[in-house]
């Protein structure tokens, strides 16, 4: 199983290296559209080669796929909680119920019961 992630993390490495050594061209990247910037005065721009783009991208997606999961998934996570909350409060309720039955038995009868 190793060897296959090695693999693929090389297979992977190629790939970007190609995707990276095809797309060396500076482009830039502004905040707003031209008409919109100069009428709110943010005229920011930003010079970057066309790769790094690319995979800053990729990385902000998969941070947003995340992060949009991570809250999809609260509800299910909060139910676990209460379930076993209750889990271990009806627990906590079976042994007092136990430990108030073995009081109205014999002390073999108790341990026997105990070991079973």
């Amino acid at each position: 199983m190793r060897y296959i992630r090695y693999a693929f993390l090389g297979g992977l490495a190629v790939v970007l290296i190609a995707v990276a050594l095809a797309n060396r061209d500076i482009v830039t990247l502004t905040l707003l559209p031209g008409a919109v910037s100069d009428l709110l005065g943010l005229n920011h721009a930003i010079q970057l080669p066309l790769f790094a783009v690319i995979f800053i991208a990729i990385v902000f997606g998969v941070i947003i796929g995340f992060v949009w999961e991570w809250l999809r998934e609260h509800r299910h996570r909060a139910d676990k909680t209460k379930a076993q909350k209750e889990l271990h409060k009806s627990q906590r309720e079976v042994r007092r119920l136990k430990g108030r039955e073995a009081e109205k038995k014999d002390e073999v009868l108790t341990l026997l019961d105990e070991a079973s």
